[in-house]
């Protein structure tokens, strides 16, 4: 099994200091995909340790955004590859949010090796009727012309399909189920506008499949997401916003889906919980 995690982490050296390095003891992912790392490569690998592999994009606005990918040295998967924003960079805050890896693993046999790309997105949190909800509608039509590339671009020598897997924060509801209060924030609040959720309904009309869901069926949540204030993570008054999207033959092969949710609201690294999901691979 490959087991992959995606988490925002809200300042990679903040979530280390809060308890991120127990969490990677415990749940022993072979794959973190990290959103919102807010540092450099040099400073994120140093907080993994030399255990991993570690890729970074970082913002060119310093202190914001930034995403990552590490890669556990003991999964027989390694790092080959890496691109940064691969998906076009129009304005500074787009920058620091799209960063693809072209995982390999060495097979035996005389069989070719086998690849799987993965990428770490995060896009923007937008807000209704500023500037930063344009950036973010702007940035969500060029995200999906290069799913669409990825989609119809074979990127494993063993299968037909392209093995591809796009995880991080969406900072997009779907439907219903994935926020706990639906009613008042539906087309009120950036996140839960239909314009926004349109862009998800597109990518899983051209074959994405939203792992978690589909693992964990048609029930409320689980959510990724509790604000900080109030009662919202004691009341599990959550947001799932946090996905891995992947290619049909990948998302074939995902066999387990988990929120790693911090027992009580003073154990958590981050506002956001990983997404953690188990691939046949």
């Amino acid at each position: 099994m490959l087991k992959i995690a995606t988490v925002n982490v809200n300042g990679i050296r903040a979530a280390f200091r809060k308890g991120m390095d127990t969490w990677l003891e415990q749940a022993n992912p072979d794959v973190v995909l990290a959103q919102e790392v807010r540092a450099s490569e040099e400073i994120t690998s140093e907080l993994f340790g030399d255990d991993w592999q570690v890729v970074v994009n970082a913002s060119q606005l310093k202190g914001r955004a930034g995403v990552a990918v590490a890669v556990r040295k003991s999964s027989p998967w390694y790092l080959a590859d890496s691109q940064a924003d691969t998906v076009p960079v129009e304005v500074p805050q787009d920058g620091g949010r799209w960063l693809e890896a072209l995982l390999t693993r060495e097979n035996q046999g005389g069989k070719e090796d086998a690849q799987l790309r993965v990428i770490s997105a995060y896009f923007h949190s937008g807000e209704v009727g500023t500037e930063k909800q344009d950036h973010k509608m702007a940035h969500l039509e060029r995200i999906g012309k290069r799913l669409e590339q990825l989609m119809n671009a074979g990127t494993s020598s063993e299968n037909t399909e392209p093995l591809v897997l796009v995880a991080g924060d969406f900072n997009v509801v779907h439907t219903e189920l994935d926020i706990k209060n639906w009613k008042p924030n539906h087309n009120k609040r950036a996140g839960v506008l239909d314009e926004e959720i349109a862009f998800l309904d597109r990518w899983r009309e051209q074959g994405w499949v939203d792992v978690a869901r589909t693992l964990a069926g048609q029930v409320h949540g689980p959510y990724s997401w509790w604000s900080w204030r109030g009662k919202a993570f004691d009341n599990d008054a959550g947001w799932r916003i946090d996905y891995q999207l992947a290619t049909p033959a990948l998302a074939a092969l995902a066999r387990t889906q988990q929120v790693d949710r911090a027992e009580a609201y003073d154990q958590r690294f981050s506002d956001h919980a990983p997404v953690v999901v188990s691939y046949d691979l």
